[in-house]
């Protein structure tokens, strides 16, 4: 009773639980959060210093007693207690210009495709514990497809590539569900240390992940660019010990990416093998979606193209889809209901 009380001046809210990024969309406001999903704790006292974008600014820079905390591995969560506590500041900071003493919102979450069911339960119950009156689950790469406008529910085979920070998701959508689909566990992540490891080989510097995700963002691609670009990338040198910065191309970041490119390829050619030849022609004909973060490395849709003979786009605004996407369902409820993941609550 007091559930439904409360939930009548809560927001209705949609979460995209990303490896690096917590998204957060609100009912008639759009996206309001979007921050690191980093929580900085202090283990003597088990106190929470900072969450989201102050808590980034401390990684690699933290005393011994002070611990940065990354709750969301992969898109499921990996620190339980830190990943509620991260749910709640959000759903309070959500309503802190409300009236609301005890926020009960009705929450959308996009969960991985390959999540297990004690994973699946663990972002159900964080959920509830931070405040939620009620929990919908539904596949992230079916929150993304709905936010990059695919028609989803009609009878005809969309394919679609989520290029993440932790995962690449691979899927065929028909009528509201997922025909065919593959996870990889290379995506941004995984890019950002084929840097590391190109810089440590070639140039023996030791570079953080912060250096590397810049490095990629500012001169990565995957097709020869018609400008050449470069970048200064500072680290430690591993000779002297010394501070060193090397000047480092696109063609080398190119060849340091080759291989994470080519398994993600791989990956779609492997995806489109065992999709039936209907949605195949269906496929064909209306090409491929590119959507998250990886999306954006320069050329990945021109070389995907190229090795699969399939026309490629990038969405709209690719990294914020699978958050978009739970925003249009909670206009939606009949099509939440159809393509929601029944409860583990329910199950029982």
């Amino acid at each position: 009773m007091f559930n439904k009380i409360f939930g009548k001046f809560s927001k209705d809210i949609g979460i995209d639980l990303g490896t690096a990024n917590t998204k957060v969309f609100v009912k008639d406001k759009g996206i309001v959060i979007n921050e690191p999903s980093v929580v900085s704790l202090n283990t003597k006292t088990g106190q929470i210093i900072a969450i989201g974008e102050d808590a980034k600014k401390m990684l690699g820079k933290l005393p011994p007693h002070i611990l940065a905390s990354k709750p969301i591995v992969n898109g499921i969560i990996s620190d339980f207690e830190v990943a509620e506590k991260m749910l709640k500041y959000f759903i309070d900071k959500i309503h802190q210009d409300s009236f609301t003493l005890l926020p009960r919102p009705r929450i959308i979450i996009g969960i991985p495709l390959d999540i297990t069911e004690v994973e699946r339960k663990a972002v159900e119950d964080a959920s509830l514990s931070a405040g939620a009156r009620e929990v919908f689950l539904i596949e992230k790469i079916m929150a993304s497809a709905i936010g990059a406008r695919l028609p989803i529910a009609d009878p005809v085979g969309n394919i679609i590539v989520d290029i993440g920070e932790g995962t690449t998701e691979i899927a065929v959508i028909a009528l509201s569900g997922v025909v065919t689909w593959r996870t990889l566990r290379v995506a941004g992540e995984e890019m950002s240390k084929n840097i590391i490891q190109y810089a440590r080989e070639v140039f023996n510097l030791l570079v953080g992940d912060k250096m590397a995700e810049e490095v990629k963002i500012r001169v990565g691609s995957a097709v020869e660019q018609k400008e050449p670009l470069s970048i200064d990338m500072r680290g430690r040198d591993l000779i002297t010990g010394l501070p060193r910065s090397v000047t480092i191309n696109d063609v080398q970041i190119r060849e340091a990416l080759s291989r994470s490119v080519k398994q993600i390829i791989d990956g779609i050619k492997s995806t489109l093998e065992v999709t039936p030849p209907e949605l195949l022609a269906d496929i064909f004909e209306r090409g491929m979606i590119l959507t998250g973060g990886g999306a954006m490395l320069r050329g990945i849709d021109q070389i995907i193209s190229r090795a699969t003979e399939i026309p490629v786009r990038i969405a709209d605004d690719p990294m914020t889809c699978v958050v978009r996407g739970t925003g249009l369902l909670l206009e939606d409820m009949q099509l939440l209901k159809e393509i929601a993941i029944p409860s583990t609550q329910e199950e029982k």
